[in-house]
């Protein structure tokens, strides 16, 4: 298979949050070992110059080239990270530098798509980038962020928020779920879930807002579980107990339980619970499907026992989750 190289740009400037940009790299690096460098991803850190830049940890970062050097080249995703600064009281105020959003401004006007991590969702803002918009950041900016901006529509709810070829993610670790569902949108969720695993994280839908996700099936050291899990997700929509599992798996109840509690930490039961919460949580998403249709799909038997599950791991009801969390198609 050929390599597609998609050049992903990270924008820097003094005082930027580090993990902003140094945890996208690490999730576009992954996904081309996970697709064998099919996923040609290449990350480039942008500046006015070549001189290091100070990150707000104190730790210097050197620029691979400037802005001016991506005049002649064509940028796939912009990705806006941010920073803060905090006056007498520790009260936070995010950064905005008018150079830095002059930039920001002309390198979107010839991107794909722009992404800002954290409170960079204020410079895509002061950019005018924003407008007429949906977009989240970090909690603590928020109010700070809808005050500022009157014409966006701001929700400090949602991990992130994906709006046509404009993203915005909420904290600094954000920017890892971002990033895993700006390579679910571009190769699909199956890669996406493979990076995931490997950086032993939960999987956020490229839809996005989900703070609600079952934790990412974690990763298992025995063929025997993985076939276990494998069986369960064929047959999630069956009536399985212990006994099935243990049959399928030619050992005993008691040996089966133990083998749960040990690879994923937890009881059979409770494993098979998440995977049908998780397989209704995405057609509630993705779907029209009525609660009975969805709640025989996965395995449910009845909307009763669908919604008892949802209010037990998620704290809230399958129609309340489908009304703040359903997708349009793009």
């Amino acid at each position: 298979m050929s390599t597609v190289e998609r050049l992903v740009v990270i924008v820097l400037f003094d005082g930027v949050d580090l993990l902003d940009v140094t945890g996208p790299p690490e999730v576009f690096s992954l996904a081309r070992r996970e697709t064998d460098e099919a996923a040609g991803y290449e990350v480039v850190l942008a500046a006015e110059t070549t001189a290091p830049v100070t990150t707000a940890a104190g730790v210097r970062i050197l620029p691979d080239l400037t802005f001016d050097d991506l005049a002649a080249r064509s940028v796939d995703t912009l990705l806006v990270p941010g920073a803060v600064e905090t006056d007498g009281q520790g009260r936070v105020r995010p950064v905005t530098d008018p150079a830095v959003v002059c930039r920001v401004e002309r390198l979107a006007g010839r991107t794909r798509r722009v992404a800002s991590v954290c409170v960079g969702a204020h410079i895509l803002a002061a950019a005018g980038l924003l407008d007429g918009k949906r977009a989240t950041t970090h909690w603590s900016t928020a109010g700070q962020l809808a005050a500022d901006h009157p014409l966006v529509e701001v929700d400090a709810d949602p991990i992130f928020i994906r709006e046509g070829d404009v993203w915005t993610g909420a904290g600094i670790s954000a920017c890892l779920d971002l990033s895993l569902a700006l390579i679910a949108d571009d190769l699909g969720e199956a890669v996406a879930l493979r990076v995931a695993r490997q950086l032993v994280m939960y999987l956020k839908r490229p839809s996005g807002q989900s703070q609600f996700s079952v934790p990412l099936e974690q990763v298992s050291t025995t063929r025997r579980i993985e076939d276990l899990r494998h069986h369960i997700m064929r047959n999630i929509a069956e009536p399985l107990t212990v006994a099935d599992l243990a049959a399928h798996g030619h050992i005993g109840d008691r040996q089966l339980t133990r083998i749960f509690k040990t690879e994923l930490g937890t009881t059979p039961h409770a494993y098979i619970e998440s995977v049908r919460v998780e397989r209704a949580r995405n057609q509630l998403e993705s779907t029209d499907a009525t609660l009975e249709r969805i709640a025989s799909a996965c395995g449910f038997g009845t909307v009763d026992t669908l919604v008892r599950a949802f209010r037990r791991r998620l704290d809230t009801t399958p129609t309340e989750y489908r009304r703040r969390f359903r997708t349009e198609p793009q």
